[in-house]
């Protein structure tokens, strides 16, 4: 799929001397280094040490509660972290956070969009904060939202959209400017099965290009087809991270075709146990 021709992306100077001990760092698209974060006496990620590298499309993997989300904001710079580092693109997010977003999209769980705009100007003005020409600005806008099925709904304004389209607009205004790492979180929850095979097309299409995707969602038949590798958390800890079939020969032994909800449940430490409700019986 020819969507995404080639761009200059935002002009960054990589001969811009980092710290000294950043230096493994620009091997990674994304790393964290020890990274925390606590909410009183909670420790909701317990030093969180990840790498990633570019073109690797990394799936995310934990229980709800298990600090999924947590990591993902300190990664894009929503939630300043306890303590720890985060670079994308060797770049420290928190140190220089304007030249880190520069390099990144973000698809939040929860969207914050701005409802009073329609789509078409939502996925435009998200361009031009990009600093995306004009002229690609517009190709690219129609672009998406033909591609994505927005573009009957185009001059709707966002608060009429459902879940789904807010989901896609949201997908295109990240997407848009070409960044070199992608964060999504539940990109395909209250999405429609022929979107979902579309943004799957799109965002398998980007990482051939070199594009890195940082992708957590609850169904693992997705993340079983579109992901190199997983890491997977549990109450704050990354307790597993490997391609599939070292995670399979990890944690199953000698069960090579187990599936990875049948690894990601043994991972985590759950149990067959019988949870018929007596009251049915």
């Amino acid at each position: 799929m020819e969507t995404f021709p080639e761009q200059t992306p935002p002009s960054i100077d990589y001969a811009q001397p980092l710290l000294e001990h950043n230096q493994l760092a620009t091997s990674y698209a994304i790393q964290t280094q020890d990274l925390v974060q606590n909410f009183g006496q909670k420790v909701a990620v317990n030093h969180l040490n990840l790498s990633v590298r570019p073109g690797e499309f990394f799936g995310f993997l934990g229980p709800n509660g298990a600090g999924k989300s947590t990591s993902i904001k300190m990664m894009v710079g929503l939630l300043r972290p306890t303590s720890g580092k985060v670079y994308v693109g060797g770049v420290d997010v928190w140190q220089d956070p304007l030249r880190a977003r520069a390099l990144m999209g973000v698809l939040p769980e929860h969207l914050n969009l701005y409802e009073r705009l329609t789509g078409r100007e939502f996925i435009t003005f998200a361009g031009h904060m990009y600093g995306v020409p004009a002229a690609d600005v517009t190709r690219r806008t129609e672009e998406l939202l033909r591609v994505l099925d927005l573009a009957d709904d185009a001059e709707k304004m966002i608060v009429d959209y459902s879940v789904g389209m807010r989901k896609k607009v949201a997908l295109a205004a990240a997407i848009l400017h070409r960044p070199q790492v992608i964060f999504l979180d539940e990109p395909f929850e209250g999405i429609d099965p022929v979107s979902s095979r579309v943004i799957r097309d799109i965002l398998q299409d980007l990482t051939r290009r070199g594009t890195t995707i940082f992708f957590s969602s609850h169904i693992m038949a997705v993340v079983e087809r579109l992901c190199t590798r997983v890491g997977i958390i549990n109450q704050g800890v990354l307790v597993a991270e490997g391609t599939l079939q070292e995670l399979r020969e990890r944690a199953s032994g000698e069960d090579k075709d187990a599936t990875l909800e049948d690894v990601f449940l043994n991972v985590i430490g759950v149990r067959n146990e019988n949870h018929n409700l007596s009251w049915l019986e």
